[in-house]
């Protein structure tokens, strides 16, 4: 995203000597929080995989990542969201003005993200697009559902890269090129490789091997550029 690869690489590499894990009591068997960069503007954290980013509906679905960090950073605002079960990098500010400042970075596609997941069974190819409309399962409510539909569905675009693989799965980088719900699993899903783990799309496992692993974004108060980090767990 930036064109001074110099900074971003050495700003990256000062600012993960910081990294620290916050434990916040909530009466909970998750994990700890982990903090991957803090400063005056915003906050990145990685967030457990079986974790609400925010509230849900009913009183089991309060806790939630937005909550434990409330508890350290009153200030705290919510930008954008992970599915549940998807673990790893997310942000949030800590003014309305930074809010507003990565909201737009995301709503323009100036954000880069990226995944690694491991999907089931081999790819053939070693790099790929898949650019597959997608809408919202109307037939099905719990769980939500979304599904293709090169008709009444938004565009949608996932390119992907092969990383390596055995007789039976293979691990991606996954790059969205938009940002819809379910995106990434509804598209390794419809080219026959559903991520494993996955209970909508997939199949049940231990967890839905599906990690927000960086990012490159402009920083909110400074405008310089930004990469962020964190590895995944599996």
């Amino acid at each position: 995203m930036s064109r001074d690869r110099t900074f971003t690489k050495s700003l990256c590499a000062l600012r993960e000597i910081d990294r620290y894990s916050l434990s916040i009591l909530c009466g909970t068997t998750f994990p700890m929080v982990e903090i991957i960069y803090q400063d005056e503007a915003l906050l990145a954290i990685n967030k457990p995989t079986r974790l609400l980013t925010v509230p849900g509906k009913g009183p089991d679905k309060q806790d939630c990542l937005y909550r434990r960090v409330l508890d350290a950073f009153p200030d705290a605002l919510v930008v954008h969201r992970l599915d549940m079960d998807t673990s790893g990098l997310i942000l949030f500010a800590r003014s309305a003005e930074a809010q507003r400042n990565l909201s737009m970075q995301f709503e323009k596609r100036e954000i880069e993200k990226s995944y690694v997941a491991v999907v089931e069974g081999v790819m053939e190819k070693k790099v790929g697009m898949v650019d597959f409309p997608m809408r919202k399962d109307m037939d099905q409510r719990l769980p939500p559902k979304h599904l293709v539909d090169c008709v009444r569905g938004k565009k949608a675009v996932t390119e992907w890269k092969v990383l390596e693989g055995n007789e039976n799965t293979t691990r991606v980088a996954l790059y969205p090129k938009t940002g819809r719900s379910h995106q990434l699993r509804v598209h390794m899903e419809s080219i026959g490789h559903p991520i494993v783990g996955d209970p909508i799309y997939g199949h049940s496992a231990e967890r839905l091997m599906l990690h927000a692993q960086s990012l490159d974004l402009r920083h909110p108060g400074a405008g310089e550029p930004l990469r962020l980090k964190c590895p995944a767990p599996f």
